[in-house]
C-alpha cells in the first residue's frame, strides 16, 4: 500500500504561501493546587482492560510533573505497577482502600471513593 499524505489535526492540507507556518497553540499550564484543595476521585475500572481491574485517580488539577510524582508515590505505597495517562493515575489491581488511605493521610482531604 502507498503512503497517503494526511492533513494535520487543524484541518490544513496545503498552502501556496511560501512563508506560511503553522501557529502552535499555547498549552494552558495550571498551577498545582494545594493538597487540601484537590478534589480527587478514586474508582475501580475494568473497561477496555480484558477484565483486569485497575484503580483510577481522577480530577487532579496541576502540572504534569506533579501528577507523575503523585502517581509514583501511590504506586510505591501500593507495591504495584501502573501509569499516568491523560490526566489519570492508573494503579494495577483493586487498590481503592490503600490509595484512599494514603491520600487522606497526606493531606488530600476532599478525596472521594466512587
Amino acid at each position: 500500500m502507498s503512503k497517503k499524505i494526511k492533513p494535520d489535526t487543524r484541518g490544513f492540507v496545503f498552502s501556496t504561501d511560501p512563508n506560511f507556518k503553522f501557529e502552535e497553540e499555547p498549552e494552558e499550564v495550571h498551577e498545582t493546587l494545594p493538597e487540601n484543595q484537590q478534589k480527587l476521585k478514586v474508582r475501580l475500572d475494568t473497561k477496555q482492560r480484558a477484565g483486569k481491574a485497575v484503580t483510577l485517580v481522577d480530577n487532579f488539577i496541576g502540572r504534569e510533573e506533579d501528577l507523575e510524582d503523585l502517581g509514583k508515590k501511590l504506586k510505591n505505597f501500593c507495591g504495584t505497577g501502573g501509569s499516568v495517562k491523560d490526566g489519570q493515575i492508573i494503579i494495577q489491581g483493586d487498590q481503592r482502600e490503600k490509595v484512599l488511605q494514603w491520600l487522606l493521610k497526606n493531606g488530600f482531604k476532599n478525596t472521594k471513593k466512587i
